[in-house]
């Protein structure tokens, strides 16, 4: 009973004490920020979180963030009636991205084990390198997944990333993400992931050009999996789909077009505070 009252008391000692961190950070947030002449973020959330500081709202700038999408359209347009690199199959999977834990692939492969008897020709390629590799390809070879699994390794050459994306159906992503939703979206993939740091939500519009999954649900991803790989003519629409949304919404001209805005703001308001001096 001591021990559960020691306890109890520990426990509200670090929480008063997490509580007086939070107040202190908040303040000094608040401080800082309003320092700044703009604010640029990558999620639409940001305009309420940093609003929330006390910051006017004209300074609250929103960008997506972007890859070289001129690049990568371009590569597209060039790798399409080039030679395979694989044998067709409509039932492959690919995710790109450094082998790390909060990169998720080890939830793909789990999901992979429910969707094999349904779909025995269900493949993944997987594009990256990094510390969980090792432990991947364990995982894999105790769930019987090493003919379905390929580690292809790090690649950087657009034009080749380009080609196993093109002859893939489906991009999954895990975990966190970051600019490889874009780089799948360039080549016309359907994008399966969860929601993370908000920069996926102008990207994917679920059941529009890909689905949303529950964060760290193995059965929830293999759930939204099956429903496309069943249905292919949603994989070729949302595909079309994630290519429009690349090409007309979200690439590097618009990026750069909202940090100009946020410069132009910076610039005029420094040049009618200069004017409105004194001694001008």
């Amino acid at each position: 009973q001591n021990q559960n009252r020691q306890e109890g008391m520990a426990q509200q000692k670090n929480s008063l004490f997490g509580l007086i961190i939070f107040m202190f950070l908040t303040r000094v947030r608040k401080i800082y920020l309003k320092l700044a002449d703009a604010h640029i973020y990558y999620t639409d959330d940001s305009r309420a979180i940093i609003g929330s500081y006390g910051i006017n709202q004209e300074k609250i700038f929103v960008s997506a963030n972007s890859p070289d999408t001129d690049l990568l359209l371009g590569t597209y347009e060039r790798i399409k009636n080039e030679v395979l690199l694989l044998p067709p199959n409509r039932y492959r999977l690919i995710h790109v991205g450094r082998l790390v834990k909060w990169k998720r692939v080890d939830l793909i492969l789990q999901a992979m084990t429910s969707l094999k008897a349904e779909f025995p020709e269900l493949e993944l390629l997987v594009a990256g390198f990094g510390p969980e590799e090792e432990n991947l390809k364990i995982q894999a070879s105790i769930l019987g997944l090493n003919d379905s699994v390929k580690f292809l390794g790090g690649i950087y050459e657009p034009a080749i990333l380009g080609r196993y994306l093109h002859e893939s159906s489906i991009y999954v992503l895990a975990g966190m993400g970051g600019l490889s939703i874009n780089d799948a979206m360039c080549f016309g993939k359907p994008v399966i992931c969860s929601e993370a740091d908000g920069t996926e939500k102008r990207l994917v519009r679920d059941d529009f050009n890909g689905y949303y999954f529950k964060s760290d649900d193995a059965n929830s991803l293999a759930l939204k999996i099956r429903k496309l790989l069943s249905n292919p003519d949603h994989v070729e629409l949302f595909g079309k789909r994630s290519y429009l949304i690349i090409e007309n919404e979200v690439n590097i001209h618009t990026v750069i077009k909202e940090y100009v805005n946020a410069f132009n703001f910076v610039t005029k308001n420094e040049y009618l505070l200069k004017v409105a001096e004194p001694n001008n």
